[in-house]
């Protein structure tokens, strides 16, 4: 069997999604028990995302669920991937991190996105109708540096807590523009393969190419989030993706539902056009037995030189999907 050469750190992404038949308290308590079984696994990370309006997803309250899964483990780091900056303020997102991080030191990250994480009509509410505030992503994030930071101390704005306190920043990004961002600022660079790979290999090479060494940060660091779908057998794995295709497809025909069991494609599939945009969103999806996942991630590791693996895992049967994370520790284990 094929070995990885050099082993990288594994992490998670969970959404808290809703599959059919439970609701948002059975999606956070299955996160929970997620974030407790990657944690016995030796993982690093487990990042939940910021999204809005949306029924079928929990997360919606990031920092408060960060909290609950970091009270509910003790050594995995908890984070955001990520909070939408342009939804908040600096000094709010300051203040609910310094206090994350005075409770659970040394464990909680910062993932920053750009994107609103919801339609147009949410983000203006959220924002309270000044949608320009994603142009001021940049200078807020530095905002959120200058919070952190123990030189603010003669400030008359000051976060606390957080004043002072190590809350490492990520950029994230799903297009170039974050590239350059996370380039120039000097931060580590999360990019989200797993709905939109496009331009993943070109983003990573703006990163690395234009780096700028930083207070946080000496040299690039590029974590990749991508599907990952392990079970026993290869045929179960790729019968375990049919819930991710339906998945993919809901959002794109706007037919969204909760996570469905495996099975047959819905009618709208076979649109060659709607096939296209869920085929392209897959592009960076591996599913497989243990060996299979090891061949096919040796060489995305090789190829792209990553130096972490964050994995979303969308398979219905939670048993199935506790059991898909320690089939991906298994292949990823130097042997």
């Amino acid at each position: 069997m094929r070995a990885i050469k050099h082993k990288i750190p594994i992490s998670v992404l969970e959404l808290a999604t809703v599959s059919q038949g439970g609701d948002s308290g059975s999606a956070i308590a299955n996160t929970t028990e997620v974030a407790q079984h990657a944690e016995s696994l030796d993982y690093k990370r487990i990042w939940m995302a910021e999204h809005h309006n949306m029924k079928h997803i929990a997360s919606s309250a990031t920092s408060i669920l960060i909290g609950h899964v970091a009270g509910k483990t003790k050594s995995i780091r908890v984070g955001s991937g990520g909070i939408m900056l342009p939804n908040h303020s600096p000094l709010v997102i300051a203040e609910q991190f310094g206090t994350l991080e005075t409770i659970y030191p040394g464990r909680i990250d910062l993932g920053l996105g750009r994107a609103p994480g919801t339609d147009q009509l949410t983000a203006m509410a959220l924002r309270r109708n000044n949608m320009d505030t994603s142009y001021n992503f940049p200078t807020d994030v530095k905002q959120l540096q200058i919070y952190f930071s123990k030189d603010n101390s003669n400030a008359r704005v000051r976060a606390f807590p957080g004043e002072g306190l190590d809350i490492p920043l990520w950029i994230l990004g799903s297009s170039t523009d974050s590239a350059y961002l996370a380039a120039q600022m000097g931060l580590p660079y999360a990019f989200a393969a797993h709905f939109a790979p496009a331009q993943f290999r070109t983003a990573i090479e703006i990163y690395r190419n234009n780096f700028k060494p930083s207070k946080q940060l000496e040299s690039p660091y590029v974590m990749a989030c991508v599907n990952i779908i392990g079970a026993d057998t290869d045929e179960e794995a790729e019968f375990l993706m049919t819930s991710l295709i339906r998945l993919f497809n809901g959002i794109i025909t706007n037919t969204r539902s909760p996570l469905m069991p495996p099975g047959e494609l819905p009618e709208s599939y076979r649109n060659p056009e709607v096939r296209a945009f869920v085929n392209n969103m897959l592009s960076c999806t591996f599913t497989g037995s243990e060996k299979t996942l090891r061949t096919k991630l040796s060489d995305f590791i090789a190829q792209t030189g990553i130096n972490e693996l964050m994995a979303a895992s969308y398979i219905f049967d939670f048993k199935a999907k506790l059991k898909s994370f320690t089939i991906l520790h298994e292949a990823l284990s130097n042997n």
